[in-house]
């Protein structure tokens, strides 16, 4: 799962060649060897592809702190949406079910 949210978050940094290779074996499953064939690269090329970019994306994630920022987020706006389920099984308060909405809208969003 965090190579997807790396991915999600820094892919975009990587260049064309590597986003393609890095998705085919990661993302679609593929060999190395169907990899290299189709790329025109050897098979160890491929092996030492995946490992430049997953360092690649981890230095970034090092620097910015994205994925750990959005996973924070993601946690937090949960919790508040098991609060206001607690509330709302006691106390169906207009206020609480807002609040509820707006949690709801930000995890849609994130």
């Amino acid at each position: 799962m965090k190579k997807s949210y790396l991915y999600d978050f820094y892919g975009e940094l990587l260049t064309q060649h590597q986003r393609q290779v890095y998705e085919q074996v990661v993302f679609e499953d593929l060999s190395a060897s169907e990899v290299a064939r189709a790329a025109g690269i050897s098979r160890q090329g491929v092996h030492d592809m995946i490992r430049r970019c997953e360092r690649i994306l981890e230095e970034y994630e090092s620097k910015l702190h994205l994925v750990e920022k959005f996973l924070h987020i993601r946690s937090n706006v949960q919790r508040i949406q098991e609060c206001t389920d607690s509330i709302l099984k006691e106390h169906p308060l207009e206020e609480v079910e807002r609040i509820k909405s707006i949690a709801s809208d930000i995890l849609e969003e994130l």
